[in-house]
């Protein structure tokens, strides 16, 4: 009887569950579905019929190709200066002790906890002041704010489950500090620092508020869309556009979940 009744109570729950995933995910799929819509002007439901032609439309318009290489620039250098801010920031907090360290690792976490608006502000701020044009490279140093905090969490969180001990019995055994670092604490780190920087180019590509604020002229892809949105020519080539992001943005989030989730066996770190 118990049994029964832990069944049975388990409905609501299940319902509730594929609920809130059909909230969360029915307008995505909605997305897709207007890239093959034959409207042009409105969506309409249901669609009056449906085409691919959106889809060559948008390969051969050169603002989604202008907007899409400046994301990608964007989001693979920003990520790559994450990565070695962050793997350096967790390797100083992780593995030594002094005055204030907690203080920076809460200084290093908070650009991602602040609204964006507030960072995308202060930095327009600081670039107005400096008298630094706007381009690319503000755009970067807008995105480096917050990548920088996704690298660090992983690395971190992977340099206190590595034992320390195969970093001394390294040294021991004659390793100099590069060859520790290439062959003991590297591969111990390599996926946290993979899944790490797949996320930060996920959220690099699709940011939005920073780079209201620090981009000046140039459009992202993200901006693209949300100026399409508010003066739309070809409401459909956004939705195609819109696709395209989500499966660049999927793709890395779902890597870097593979790679993390069995991260529980660490070298060493059970010792």
């Amino acid at each position: 009887m118990r049994s029964d009744r832990s069944t049975g109570a388990t409905w609501p729950l299940k319902i509730a569950a594929a609920g809130g995933l059909l909230f969360l995910h029915l307008p995505i799929l909605l997305i897709f579905v207007y890239a093959f819509t034959t409207e042009e002007k409105s969506f309409q439901w249901p669609p009056p019929g449906f085409t691919t032609k959106w889809f060559a439309v948008a390969w051969n318009r050169p603002d989604v190709w202008d907007a899409l290489v400046l994301s990608t620039k964007v989001a693979a250098i920003a990520t790559m200066v994450a990565l070695v801010l962050g793997t350096l920031a967790a390797a100083a907090v992780a593995r030594t002790k002094f005055f204030g360290r907690e203080a920076i690792s809460l200084l290093v976490i908070l650009p991602i906890a602040l609204p964006g608006i507030i960072t995308g502000i202060a930095l327009r701020s600081a670039f107005s002041l400096a008298e630094i044009p706007y381009s690319m490279w503000t755009i970067i140093l807008g995105h480096g704010t917050f990548c920088v905090v996704v690298v660090y969490n992983n690395a971190v969180a992977r340099f206190r489950r590595t034992s320390g001990s195969l970093i001394e019995a390294s040294m021991d055994l004659g390793a100099d500090g590069f060859q520790t670092f290439r062959y003991v604490v590297l591969p111990n780190i390599a996926t946290a620092l993979l899944a790490g920087g797949m996320l930060a180019f996920a959220l690099s590509f699709d940011e939005v508020i920073v780079t209201t604020f620090t981009g000046g002229q140039q459009a992202t892809l993200p901006i693209w869309m949300l100026e399409e949105l508010i003066r739309p020519r070809q409401r459909p080539v956004t939705n195609v556009v819109a696709m395209l992001v989500v499966m660049v943005t999927f793709l890395p989030i779902l890597g870097a979940y593979y790679l993390t989730r069995d991260t529980d066996t660490v070298a060493g770190s059970g010792k």
